[in-house]
């Protein structure tokens, strides 16, 4: 069965977390599945304003019960490690165990959010950063003494509790079709997220290949798509989507237009 989510970026109109926080309970109330938020610092213009994706799932978390969160998705270099061990840890209790990390390297074409900040610019170092930084995730997340020594950080055997509710937090790898780093990544963790799919058949190409990449093709394993809101999902979910996410813009988005798709119900 494939689940629907609402999937926003938090930017001008949307930007509030109490805004967020409406929004999310009423997906809720309307049968969506889950409520997903861009992660990002800021945004080229004509986007403004930006809203914080953490303190805003926070309150999300405390103010629903049933559908799923998350980030879609966090661009992993630019967080340290250990502390984003700890806030989704914090999240996954708040929520009682609901919610999925989407990771990704990020770009810096869309906003500068790397080279205005003096972060890693080069897509190589930064997939090295991503790449050593879920390792530390896994090891936070179980409970069990972290030692990790790498290019880009380490940790000397520290134990992070309390631990999430979920055994693990899903971790949804996203990337470009035809990428061969990225279809590894997603193999090695648990879903997919191709990004800017043409159409279905593609997304059925990505599924077959990370799909010959896992050491176990039977395990549960999601796969995302992104969906326009009111089209059709049949084709992707054939494809192997699990889950089908609101493909929206980030320029021009309003309130009333991410409300009217939230009332509109999921997909179908």
């Amino acid at each position: 069965m494939t689940r629907s989510a609402v999937w926003v970026p938090l930017f001008d109109d949307l930007a509030d977390p109490r805004v967020a926080v409406d929004l999310a309970v009423a997906a809720e109330e309307a049968g969506w599945d889950g409520f997903f938020v861009w992660d990002h610092l800021r945004w080229h213009e004509p986007v403004v304003s930006a809203g914080d994706p953490w303190v805003a799932l926070a309150a999300i978390a405390a103010a629903t019960d049933r559908i799923r969160l998350g980030t879609l998705v966090t661009a992993v270099a630019r967080r340290r490690p250990a502390k984003l061990a700890r806030e989704t840890a914090a999240l996954d209790l708040l929520s009682g165990g609901r919610v999925s990390l989407g990771v990704g390297l990020g770009s810096d074409r869309f906003g500068g959010e790397f080279s205005l900040f003096g972060e890693e610019t080069d897509e190589r170092a930064r997939a090295a950063m991503l790449d050593e930084a879920l390792e530390i995730l896994r090891g936070a997340w179980s409970g069990e003494p972290v030692h990790h020594r790498g290019d880009h950080y380490a940790v000397d055997g520290v134990r992070f509790l309390p631990r999430p509710t979920q055994r693990t937090i899903p971790i949804w790898v996203a990337g470009f079709p035809g990428k061969a780093r990225p279809r590894q990544r997603a193999a090695r963790n648990d879903g997919f997220f191709p990004v800017n799919l043409a159409d279905p058949d593609q997304l059925a190409e990505e599924v077959a290949a990370v799909t010959a990449l896992r050491d176990d093709p039977t395990a549960p394993y999601d796969v995302i798509a992104a969906v326009a809101p009111g089209a059709d999902p049949s084709p992707y979910a054939d494809a192997g989507a699990t889950w089908c996410v609101t493909d929206t813009e980030a320029e021009g988005l309003t309130l009333d237009t991410v409300r009217g798709l939230i009332a509109d119900g999921p997909f179908r």
